[in-house]
């Protein structure tokens, strides 16, 4: 990559990593941000776990980058002074008919390297000692951390390597050039490079639709929202209680989180957002609508989980005693008197035609262009690793 150029677009923690690395190899950098902050949405929004790599299928690139990732980005932001703290966590199997799933997590644990053992209900209350289970699962390497603060860090670092860096730009159009490369129009100028990267999250479908490429798999949001136990109730949770997670689904379970700042998060669940950026019920656009009713798979993705999961999480996001009752699975002592409302994020769902969810991570490329159109959890535990991944691919397109 020394003396190539490449545009990024996209300024969460994927699209940072990937320009840090890109500058690292001699790349003259510039990345486009349409919001005016860094991390504005996945990034910002997410739970701010370094997930170990337990729950991927053996051999995964989502397995093998979430091993690693958990280990580069906790040093790197030891290095880089940016709060982290390793915790470990208890996954909980709360009833017997839910101990053959824990021991198939066990043993990917096992496949992919990651330090954990199965406990006894007496052992789990040692570490929690509100937890209800007949068996958990004690991982070791589940860390919390400051995404934010991780992406400020690779700002530096971009900056120091002299990239161009915009925010509150977004890219209007896309075309290719007949010598090479690419031009990005903004509003206000042609920008050219010689490989565009498109990290756009939420957007990178219809980034990769603008730039000529036919993606795939459509993006489709999910909102997930969040509650926190109240200030006087936190001490019933002391590090990272996670349910058994459903195979079938790419959702980990609403799960308990005490936060760097001592705060305990509890959730997400998981309900269609009626916009790409729809942090609330009432945030709803006509064009995403739109988008997602007009999309085959939509529908076969219905068909398969509307009147079941999907229902049950509708009603869990309507209801506060529902998601309390949750969360009492995990910890019977927490009632709904306990929790406060908490915000929410958006996922970037990647979904196929045929109804399918994208398991794993989706990077299509072109001439002069890499599109990464799907970087599910654990993508920002994950981000360097990415980064270095995605570099390599911009460094074999022509």
């Amino acid at each position: 990559m020394r003396g190539r150029s490449a545009l990024v677009i996209g300024g969460g923690i994927i699209g940072l990593a990937v320009a840090a690395e890109l500058a690292s190899r001699g790349a003259r950098v510039t990345v486009l941000e349409k919001e005016h902050r860094w991390g504005s949405h996945q990034t910002g929004h997410n739970s701010g776990v370094v997930h170990a790599g337990l729950y991927y299928r053996p051999g995964s690139l989502k397995a093998r980058m979430s091993v690693a990732g958990n280990r580069s980005i906790v040093a790197f932001a030891r290095e880089h002074g940016v709060p982290v703290r390793v915790c470990g966590k208890l996954v909980v199997a709360t009833s017997r008919a839910e101990l053959p799933a824990l021991a198939t997590l066990a043993q990917r644990a096992e496949a992919n390297g990651v330090p954990a053992r199965t406990v006894s209900p007496a052992e789990a209350r040692e570490y929690e000692p509100h937890v209800s289970c007949v068996r958990a699962l004690r991982v070791e390497s589940t860390a919390i951390i400051d995404f934010p603060g991780v992406c400020e860090a690779l700002v530096r670092l971009l900056t120091d390597a002299g990239a161009e860096l915009r925010l509150g730009t977004a890219a209007l159009g896309i075309r290719s050039r007949a010598a090479g490369g690419v031009e990005v129009a903004t509003g206000d100028e042609v920008l050219g490079a010689d490989v565009l990267v498109n990290c756009a999250g939420l957007h990178s479908d219809r980034v990769a639709r603008m730039a000529g490429v036919r993606p795939r798999a459509r993006i489709v949001p999910f909102r997930g929202e969040y509650y926190e136990l109240r200030p006087d109730r936190r001490q019933l949770v002391r590090g990272l209680i996670y349910p058994v997670p459903d195979p079938a689904l790419p959702f980990l379970g609403v799960h308990l989180t005490r936060m760097l700042d001592g705060s305990v998060h509890a959730g997400p669940n998981a309900v269609l957002a009626l916009r790409r950026e729809g942090y609330r019920w009432s945030d709803v656009s006509a064009g995403d609508v739109a988008d997602i009713v007009g999309f085959p798979g939509t529908w076969r993705l219905a068909r398969r989980y509307a009147l079941g999961a999907g229902l049950a999480e509708v009603r869990r996001s309507l209801s506060k005693q529902l998601f309390a009752r949750s969360l009492a699975r995990l910890v019977p002592a927490v009632g709904p008197a306990d929790i406060v409302r908490h915000g929410s994020g958006v996922r970037a769902q990647a979904l196929r035609r045929d109804g399918s969810l994208v398991d794993d991570f989706l990077i299509e490329r072109a001439p002069g262009q890499v599109h990464v159109l799907n970087a599910p959890s654990p993508a920002a535990t994950s981000a360097l690793e990415i980064g270095r991944y995605v570099a390599d691919q911009v460094g074999s397109v022509s």
